[in-house]
C-alpha cells in the first residue's frame, strides 16, 4: 500500500489550503485513513480520521471546527482534508496513513505517506 499526500504551500494566515491522500489500493483490514502533522522536535499529532465507509469521523480538539476530513464516495482510495481559517502555528508537514480502525494515535497506522509541507506565514 501506498500513499501520497499532496496540496500543501505556503500561504498568509487565515488563508485555506485542501490537502489530498491518494493511496494505491485497499489492503484487506486497513479500513481508516487518518491525517497527522510533525514539526521538528516534535512527535507527531493526529488531526483527523475517517472510515472506509465514512461513517465514522474523529477529529482533535485543536484542528475541530477549522478542518474538515472526508472521503470521495465515487474513489474511496482518496481522502482530502480541508483547512480552513488556517494560523501560523499549522505550519508543519502534514501526513496521511492507513489503519484498522479510526484512531487517534499513530501506533494504530500501518502505513504512511511522505508528507507535504504546509507553511503559514505573513
Amino acid at each position: 500500500v501506498q500513499l501520497q499526500a499532496s496540496g500543501g504551500g505556503l500561504v498568509q494566515p487565515g488563508a485555506s489550503l485542501r490537502l489530498r491522500c491518494k493511496i494505491s489500493s485497499r489492503t484487506f483490514s486497513m479500513d481508516a485513513t487518518g491525517w497527522f502533522r510533525q514539526t521538528p522536535g516534535k512527535e507527531r499529532e493526529f488531526l483527523a480520521a475517517i472510515s472506509w465507509s465514512g461513517e465514522t469521523i474523529e477529529y482533535s480538539d485543536s484542528v475541530k471546527g477549522r478542518f474538515t476530513i472526508s472521503r470521495d464516495m465515487f474513489n474511496k482510495n482518496i481522502v482530502d482534508l480541508q483547512m480552513n481559517s488556517l494560523r501560523p502555528e499549522d505550519t508543519a508537514v502534514y501526513y496521511c496513513a492507513s489503519g484498522t480502525v479510526v484512531a487517534n494515535f499513530d501506533d494504530m497506522y500501518r502505513y504512511w505517506g511522505q508528507g507535504t509541507q504546509v507553511t503559514v506565514s505573513s
